[in-house]
């Protein structure tokens, strides 16, 4: 390849970017597109169906993934139904600098150089994709660079809806690479024994990402978060886990709240509009032992101004002296798990902008066929008869009408849990009501241990109550535990106007709820035009994890039951069942939280937990971190 070809900043410095110039040099061609619609052609390859084949040095021939040009985009597919969701163990550290992840050398008994030696041998083979982009846009000065095979252009493809892509016209010789990912999909059979493994390798100057697998949930989509939590663990600031959602009710309040918690706890959700019947009828939730449904009529519905479907970009930057927490978007694209809208008119909002997208889109795990529409509620059959519990597709956030691109101000934080079933038979920690509110000590537990929870529809399973990690996205971070820990506190500290809440998805003891709660405390907080309670309103919870619960909820002039509120009032549960299910709670804060109890703890972080460990009541924990009135 000609060295004119390359950008500016390659012949700038050509030693520190030794390895890039020489793939550039070594490979037959390096295409740098300069718009989406050219990475969506180089996908296709001129063909109506492609499979995207990889041949190894055994002699087979293997198939990763298979592509269908549909008329409103292309629709991936995997063979393995373990390709189809995120493996939450497949990220090592390859380098020696402060992690408490796992470390490629422990994990495969052996040193990462030679292997990564091997990736640039064999990208080096290939035609190549080079795509330019600023990991959490240029707000979070962090310039970055995808490297993939050719065949791996609809991965490129995913890169440039989710962080946007700069056009080779436009680079200039200023742009440095502090991020790169390096795509090389067959090294998960000849290296890591069919897994996905993400390996991450830093030093003070970069930070390289190498994706041995074509799903881009690890690498893509939570890679780019992986450069952002890395650069802020450095520079002190966080890049938050969560939706957020300018609420605009039809009484002209207006609220934003940020939702956050572990994959699969509600956060694309809280930017979508409540599901119910034409007529306005809103199923509650339906009890699964005596089948009593529970609904209700909403009149009018708040209107949703999206701001962050997952990232939420908080650098110092954009706080002020308002003292509320400022987020802003940190994608270009969402990545939307749509397994909820498993028939046509769950969602007429996303029906229509993906049946008929001002582009194409990127579908994952949707069944489709050459030239004929995409519909995003025909999933992949992981089985037969059992759909894909991960079908996704990339939604460019401009598509989105309404959607809010500068920073803003955040009235709530509220955190998800996805949770069983609780019954007296089967006692579970499905007990927490509605919603709760939450002093802010205990918000920040509940980010420390950030429970996975029931069914998880985004990972590959897991038995039992496991936990995604500090801030629930510990997962895509690289650095230490206690230090994300205690830039959460600090950030909650210095925010004491923001307000928090918790709240269940699929579960309230005995009833069948989806993600009825966080729609339903959406509308009921917005229009309320508050979230300060005096103090008559609330009740201590029966377990003081979960702050306090209303005494009571009236929506658009009905009221909720109260056993609703607080699960132990279920006949179906009782106290008896109640409590069993907070000491699994409580057991499961006791374990995870130990690891967090080091010399580096930030003062006011030890003292929350040990409060935990004796115990203490939600008003104790209410004393350890003041919030003011906002």
């Amino acid at each position: 390849m000609a060295e004119t070809c390359l950008p500016g900043f390659f012949m700038k410095n050509i030693e520190e970017y030794s390895e890039l110039y020489a793939l550039a040099q070594k490979c037959s061609v390096v295409h740098i597109p300069a718009t989406r619609d050219e990475l969506i052609e180089l996908s296709m390859a001129g063909k109506e169906k492609r499979d995207i084949t990889y041949n190894l040095p055994d002699g087979r021939k293997i198939t990763e993934a298979s592509l269908v040009r549909a008329k409103n985009g292309i629709a991936v597919n995997y063979p393995e139904v373990y390709m189809r969701r995120r493996d939450p163990e497949c990220m090592v550290i390859a380098d020696s600098l402060p992690s408490d992840k796992d470390r490629y050398t422990e994990r495969f008994d052996a040193d990462f150089g030679p292997v990564r030696e091997e990736t640039f041998e064999w990208l080096a083979e290939q035609e190549l994709i080079y795509l330019f982009f600023y990991a959490g846009g240029k707000a979070a000065e962090t310039p970055s660079l995808l490297v993939a095979p050719l065949n791996a252009a609809f991965f490129a493809a995913a890169m440039a809806a989710l962080q946007g892509m700069i056009p080779p016209d436009e680079l200039s010789e200023d742009f440095t690479p502090r991020g790169i990912i390096y795509v090389a999909p067959p090294f998960r059979h000849t290296h890591f024994n069919g897994k996905q493994v993400v390996s991450h390798y830093r030093n003070p100057a970069r930070h390289e990402i190498f994706a041995y697998n074509l799903y881009p949930g690890p690498s893509a989509k939570k890679g780019a978060f992986g450069l952002l939590l890395t650069k802020g663990e450095r520079e002190g600031w966080l890049t938050l886990h969560g939706a957020t959602v300018r609420v605009v009710t039809p009484y002209e309040n207006i609220m934003t709240i940020m939702h956050e918690g572990a994959s699969g706890g509600g956060k694309s959700e809280m930017i979508e509009q409540m599901h119910r019947d034409i007529d306005g009828k809103v199923i509650v939730g339906e009890n699964i032992v005596t089948g009593e449904e529970i609904s209700l009529h909403l009149s009018d519905r708040c209107t949703l101004l999206p701001v962050t479907d997952d990232m939420a970009l908080a650098p110092p930057a954009l706080q002020d002296k308002s003292r509320h927490l400022i987020v802003q978007d940190a994608e270009q694209g969402w990545f939307l798990r749509i397994n909820h809208i498993d028939k046509y008119g769950k969602d007429p909002f996303y029906e229509e902008i993906t049946i008929h997208p001002p582009e194409p889109l990127i579908f994952l795990n949707i069944q489709a066929e050459p030239r004929a529409t995409a519909l995003i509620w025909e999933h992949t059959l992981d089985a037969p008869g059992v759909p894909c519990p991960n079908p996704r597709v990339i939604m460019p956030r401009r598509f989105v009408e309404g959607v809010i691109d500068e920073p803003v101000e955040i009235d709530l934080r509220s955190f998800g849990i996805r949770t069983p079933p609780c019954t007296a038979e089967k006692p579970t920690y499905g007990i927490i009501g509605l919603f709760h509110i939450l002093p802010p000590a205990l918000a920040w537990l509940w980010r420390l241990v950030a429970p996975r929870g029931h069914a998880n529809p985004s990972i590959t399973e897991s038995e039992g109550m496991t936990s995604e990690g500090v801030g629930s996205y510990w997962p895509f971070a690289t650095g230490r535990m206690v230090d994300q820990a205690n830039l959460l506190l600090q950030q909650m500290i210095d925010t004491p106007t923001t307000r928090y809440k918790l709240m269940p998805n699929q579960h309230i003891g005995a009833y069948e709820v989806g993600f009825m709660p966080q729609w339903l405390a959406r509308e009921y907080l917005s229009r309320r035009g508050s979230v300060r309670f005096r103090k008559e309103q609330l009740v201590e919870s029966r377990c003081s994890l979960l702050g306090f619960s209303p005494q009571a909820i009236k929506i658009d002039g009905t009221f909720l039951p109260k056993n609703l509120l607080r699960a132990e009032l279920q006949p179906e549960v009782g106290k008896e069942a109640y409590d069993i299910g907070a000491e699994q709670l409580y057991a499961f804060f006791d374990r995870e939280l130990e690891k967090f109890m080091t010399p580096d703890l930030h003062v006011t972080g030890r003292l929350i937990i040990e409060c935990l460990r004796d115990r203490g009541s939600a008003f104790d924990f209410e004393e350890l971190v003041p919030h003011e009135l906002g």
